[in-house]
């Protein structure tokens, strides 16, 4: 029968200990991984009529070619990924819009941000996320400087003005997806109707799931009345749009203080 000695157990303990320790962030980015794949793949289930899934279809008259719904898969997990673990506290929208998510693949984030052409607001895009190159979705002919969403350099600007780390925060919509209004086309939007807020529910709660956190901030009322039927308590504010921007930074300063 072999023996080892003292040492030896010892040394094997520490080697097993260090084996350990060191897997443990290839073991936490592979469930990461995980989690984020399965909820791309939610996403996929988005409604018919005039609804644009910017994750899993092409807008065959805007969109740069068939690739465009894989970068912005790719950027809106990179995105998620860099906050996953991290966050303080979520803002919740009402969908995405045409200048925003629609080609970014973002909430609330445009390609503008993502292309650093946001600086003087003080936006960098290694703030949204970092580990991949952004690209922009969109044709440049239809926007040379890619598409510039109001509401998403405000939150932004405002967030980070206030002190806030950019992976602190997360930014979605109660309804994730592109409401537009058929006779204006894609680059429209639209307050999605209640049958669409309906088959956006699961994917919010799969969200907040995936975000837990103590505080989330509702942008106004289609957004509260989604986290209410999901039973979550939250800070209901002004949205920015439509000269709300002044009452939206008063009231989300309010809260990030006392979070902070």
């Amino acid at each position: 029968m072999a023996f080892i000695s003292v040492a030896q157990c010892t040394s094997l303990v520490v080697a097993q200990t260090i084996a350990c320790v060191t897997s443990l962030p290839k073991l936490t980015q592979a469930m990461f991984c995980k989690e984020i794949d399965d909820f791309l793949q939610l996403l996929k289930n988005s409604p018919s009529g005039a609804v644009f899934n910017p994750w899993w279809q092409v807008d065959k008259q805007n969109d740069v070619g068939i690739t465009a719904p894989a970068i912005r898969r790719k950027q809106l997990a990179a995105y998620l990924r860099k906050r996953l673990g991290k966050i303080k506290f979520a803002v919740i929208g009402e969908a995405l819009g045409y200048r925003g998510g629609h080609f970014s693949g973002i909430p609330m984030t445009s390609e503008r941000i993502l292309l650093g052409k946001k600086k003087d607001s003080e936006i960098e895009p290694e703030q949204v996320f970092s580990d991949i190159k952004a690209r922009r979705t969109s044709k440049a002919r239809i926007c040379p400087g890619g598409f510039s969403e109001p509401t998403a350099t405000i939150v932004w600007s405002t967030l980070l003005t206030l002190g806030v780390k950019p992976d602190e925060f997360a930014l979605w919509n109660a309804f994730p997806w592109h409401s537009f209004d058929s006779r204006r086309g894609m680059l429209s939007n639209r307050m999605p109707n209640k049958f669409e807020r309906s088959a956006g529910l699961s994917v919010l709660e799969a969200f907040l799931d995936l975000f837990p956190c103590n505080e989330i901030v509702a942008l106004g009322n289609v957004a509260a009345s989604q986290l209410k039927e999901l039973n979550v308590e939250t800070h209901q504010i002004r949205h920015p749009a439509s000269g709300g921007a002044k009452l939206f930074r008063q009231q989300i300063g309010r809260i990030v203080s006392r979070i902070n």
